[in-house]
């Protein structure tokens, strides 16, 4: 946090460092003068990918979807490809990575499209979502904590699968909505 932007760190300190997330205990000065002590979550970032099977111009284009066991969800939950950047990593060569390991696909032309903070009233985590298209199906290259299958959609029944809640991660809403409204 700047002083620009009206407030300031006063003092941080770690509570937890784990594999994927560190947590923080922060002292605040709010832009309101208030001292504050808040938990943040400290999160690498992501990056996440809207892959195009076909022309995302062409009438009904379709997406890859996976279908992954998520452990927090307790059930299946269909999502865009996705994953954490890892140290140093640059968000395009994440998306690039997690779209060869999660569909087996390479793309030839991956461009990004929006980046967002997912929470942050407790986190710093921003995803930055890419747009895959000229996709070249391989091998799924999954990690051992990783279940999961791909599933090819047209555009018009991922927007019907966030309509009625088939959709339920944000990432996968946010980008598959953004891709309809602003880039088809």
């Amino acid at each position: 946090m700047s002083e620009e932007e009206g407030g300031k760190l006063l003092s941080t300190r770690r509570v937890y460092d784990g594999r994927i997330v560190k947590v923080d205990r922060d002292t605040v000065k709010l832009p309101n003068g208030a001292a504050v002590e808040l938990e943040m979550i400290r999160h690498p970032g992501a990056s996440a990918i809207v892959p195009f099977l076909s022309d995302p111009t062409s009438y009904d284009p379709h997406i890859l979807l996976i279908k992954q066991y998520r452990h927090a969800a307790g059930r299946f939950i269909y999502e865009i490809p996705a994953g954490k950047l890892d140290a140093g990593e640059e968000p395009l060569a994440c998306a690039t990575r997690e779209l060869l390991e999660e569909t087996g696909c390479t793309a030839k032309n991956i461009e990004h499209i929006y980046t967002f903070f997912t929470t942050p009233g407790f986190t710093d985590e921003q995803i930055h979502a890419f747009v895959a298209t000229g996709l070249t199906r391989g091998e799924q290259q999954l990690q051992g904590d990783e279940v999961m299958t791909v599933e090819m959609v047209a555009m018009s029944r991922a927007l019907e699968m966030i309509r009625t809640g088939e959709i339920v991660d944000a990432k996968s809403a946010l980008s598959i909505l953004f891709v309809a409204g602003f880039r088809l």
